[in-house]
């Protein structure tokens, strides 16, 4: 097992991750609270706009009953815990897949705790087509499964091939 060699490079990935993603969040919080508004920036394609999304991954399952959202957030954490423990016995850039989410997950747990919801901001948009609101916690999430499914579909065809 390679993990004590590298440990502080992964903690620093994890810890990257969630820093990035909290700094984000905290700027975004306070632009919106200086400016009396949750529309930060408005362009063709790309809003910053804050939201309190109280549900799980881009708005969805949002809801205002606090014993389902603790129930989920006790979920979350069992699964930030699944994925701490398959980082540690997996090997190769898998673990460096798990890392990112982990750090993502992290950052929005963080908020659920102690926020009671998590700030989206980034809107993308075309015409009057607008993606879920997400945030840069979202984005290393949905990066690392993307790079897991690739790590699996490469994996699956060499042993195919061979």
């Amino acid at each position: 097992m390679n993990l004590k060699k590298n440990f502080y490079f992964y903690i620093f990935i994890v810890f990257f991750v969630f820093i990035l993603d909290r700094l984000s969040k905290i700027y975004v919080i306070y632009l919106s609270k200086i400016n009396y508004n949750s529309e930060i920036f408005s362009s063709k394609f790309l809003n910053i706009q804050l939201i309190w999304n109280q549900g799980i991954a881009f708005g969805l399952l949002d809801f205002e009953k606090s014993n389902f959202y603790n129930i989920l957030t006790i979920l979350i954490l069992l699964i930030i815990s699944i994925i701490i423990y398959m980082s540690i016995k997996t090997n190769g850039s898998k673990r460096y897949a798990l890392l990112m989410i982990l750090g993502g997950a992290l950052g929005n747990v963080f908020d659920r705790i102690f926020n009671k919801a998590v700030p989206d901001f980034i809107d993308f948009h075309v015409g009057n087509f607008h993606w879920f609101i997400f945030n840069v916690a979202d984005i290393f999430i949905s990066l690392g499964v993307i790079f897991m499914i690739l790590l699996e579909i490469t994996d699956n065809n060499k042993t195919i091939n061979t």
